[in-house]
């Protein structure tokens, strides 16, 4: 199953109708999660720290509010291509992203201190403005923020200043920055589940096996997710990395991105279906054992 291909190069999804007339439009666009998935590239997710049953969807037209019944609203003032995306690990209230404005071009590294409505550059980054397609803050120092730009990329100011790190590692499609320590970051690539505890200069694997990882998070409460091609999601904590195989209740797609709420128990999910190459969110009340697209009851 050959589905790292078109993960790494952004997952090109076929068939994506024109939802949107005009990318930068700040008029509300309220649709439904299936008809959004139709329409554009889903590129991050975070829970709603309030409502767990409610999260933000950054995408290819802006970033959107997903309720559970399966309504989306987009919320961003602007629908600009989040390519990348992650919220502040203790302020609700901020999220970071990177990507393309509507206009064409890159955004730079950009944060948001309203919940997503409005959003600023902060800088530029080291060769931008940057397209970060990944980035993650240290749940130990949120003021660590990484991000990938062709080399690794670091900011120790909040993302105000940023310094080269080294090569990313070969075939990188995720990362996750460490609960524990600030130069502890972890690689979901084509070539698995790697680690680094030097701040991203060094890489060694994290997981018993070579297969693929599409998907890697870290809570701030120091659980790691990871989706391993063939095993499914697995989960363990830091810093032992003794890894549990939750199962492969989400059958044959693929995930991609991946949020939790505090407690553990509802995790929500980008899912990829290899055969149709096609985008949907899932959510699971059982931390991941059982899941259901969002919207059934």
């Amino acid at each position: 199953m050959k589905t790292w291909h078109f993960l790494a190069r952004g997952a090109v999804l076929a068939g994506v109708c024109a939802l949107f007339l005009s990318h930068g439009s700040s008029a509300a666009q309220e649709t439904s999660v299936a008809a959004l998935s139709k329409g554009t590239h889903f590129h991050g997710i975070t829970v709603d720290q309030a409502d767990p049953m409610r999260l933000y969807l950054a995408t290819h037209h802006g970033l959107f509010r997903v309720d559970p019944d399966g309504r989306a609203l987009r919320v961003s003032q602007r629908g600009d291509d989040f390519m990348g995306f992650t919220p502040h690990p203790r302020d609700p209230g901020i999220l970071y992203a990177s990507g393309h404005p509507a206009a064409g071009g890159n955004l730079g590294f950009m944060v948001s201190t309203d919940g997503g409505r409005s959003w600023t550059k902060l800088s530029d980054g080291v060769g931008g403005p940057v397209d970060f397609h990944q980035i993650d803050v240290s749940k130990s120092d949120p003021k660590v923020i990484y991000g990938s730009y062709g080399d690794l990329q670091r900011s120790d100011d909040s993302g105000r200043t940023w310094r080269l790190v080294g090569k990313a590692p070969d075939g990188l499609i995720a990362i996750a920055a460490s609960a524990r320590s600030a130069d502890t970051l972890y690689a979901a690539t084509q070539r698995g589940l790697l680690v680094s505890r030097d701040g991203g200069r060094q890489w060694s694997p994290a997981f018993g096996t070579r297969q693929t990882a599409t998907m890697v998070h870290v809570s701030p409460n120091g659980v790691i997710h990871a989706f391993i091609v063939g095993r499914g999601l697995v989960r363990a904590s830091e810093p032992d990395l003794a890894w549990q195989v939750i199962g492969n209740g989400i059958g044959r797609d693929v995930i991609l991105h991946f949020a939790s709420a505090p407690d553990g128990r509802v995790v929500s999910a980008i899912v990829l279906d290899p055969d149709t190459r096609s985008q949907a969110l899932k959510i699971s009340r059982d931390g991941g054992s059982t899941w259901l697209r969002l919207g059934q009851p």
